[in-house]
């Protein structure tokens, strides 16, 4: 066993002064590796990551294969609609899922507090979003992507009417829908992150979701007809329905890629916000 002059001298070779302490541990200061480790795990590992993700898992596929099984069964006519069209319905209600993941990843820490801790590992609090975001992003696009192509895959299967579905609405179908699926969900991260608050913030994504097309359903006068017009072209099931069809949900609505590209902008916009939010108010 060292005596205390022996330890003193090890100390002073390694440039500590006398009586201090030297941790054999190497200490440094935390980069985006160790943020995107430290996401991950709680990502993983809370609750309610599994309930909410499991709760898609069962709208995506049972409400896909429920829409195949009764078009097969009713012999319903799909015409020039390939059967990946019927994989809409369970993506719009998983969509809510990940709507609320991606509020409750960063709001539930400002509920309990847990965000201070956070904050405490790693200062840098742009990346500490940033390492969130990114985790989140990854995880919900893969699911979402492998989900619809499985969907994608037994509807083919089952329903004979409709013509072949092509590559490129497979492409749509599938990475596209994944990518849509994902940037909403960035979208509910960035709104979690202003308000700080998972009921409120869930409550204004649905609100953001569904509201345009029920007060459109409501504008019967002739001044609102534009105004109608707008919240039906550019509601988030609209958007999202171009994934599947050709043809928007209106003759007017945004086509192709363009949904996909007005998502982003809008979600880069309330991301900004977010960023600004986190690093200016307390916590």
């Amino acid at each position: 066993m060292s005596t205390p002059y022996q330890q003193q001298a090890t100390y002073q070779q390694h440039g500590a002064p006398a009586g201090a302490y030297s941790s054999p541990i190497p200490v440094r200061s935390a980069h985006l590796g160790d943020a995107l480790a430290s996401e991950w795990t709680k990502i993983r590992s809370v609750r309610s990551t599994m309930w909410t993700l499991g709760v898609m898992i069962v709208l995506m596929i049972g409400l896909g294969v429920l829409a195949a099984v009764a078009a097969s069964a009713s012999e319903a006519d799909l015409g020039d609609q390939s059967p990946l069209f019927l994989g809409f319905y369970g993506v719009l209600l998983g969509s809510i899922c990940v709507v609320t993941l991606g509020v409750l990843t960063i709001a539930s820490e400002f509920g309990t507090g847990m965000i201070r801790t956070t904050l405490t590992a790693c200062p840098g609090r742009a990346r500490v979003l940033a390492a969130k975001s990114l985790v989140f992003f990854l995880l919900v696009f893969t699911l979402t992507t492998v989900l619809a192509g499985l969907v994608g895959a037994l509807q083919n299967s089952i329903v004979t009417t409709g013509r072949e579905s092509t590559g490129e609405e497979w492409f749509r179908a599938t990475v596209g829908v994944g990518l849509f699926v994902a940037v909403l969900g960035l979208l509910a991260l960035a709104i979690g992150t202003i308000i700080r608050h998972s009921a409120g913030a869930i409550t204004i994504m649905i609100g953001v979701m569904l509201l345009p097309l029920v007060a459109a359903m409501f504008m019967f006068s002739e001044p609102l007809q534009d105004v109608q017009r707008a919240l039906l072209d550019y509601a988030i099931p609209s958007l999202l329905i171009a994934f599947y069809s050709e043809a928007a949900l209106t003759d007017t609505g945004p086509t192709g890629w363009t949904p996909l590209v007005i998502l982003i902008v809008v979600t880069a916009v309330a991301m900004a916000g977010a960023f600004f939010s986190l690093q200016k108010r307390d916590v």
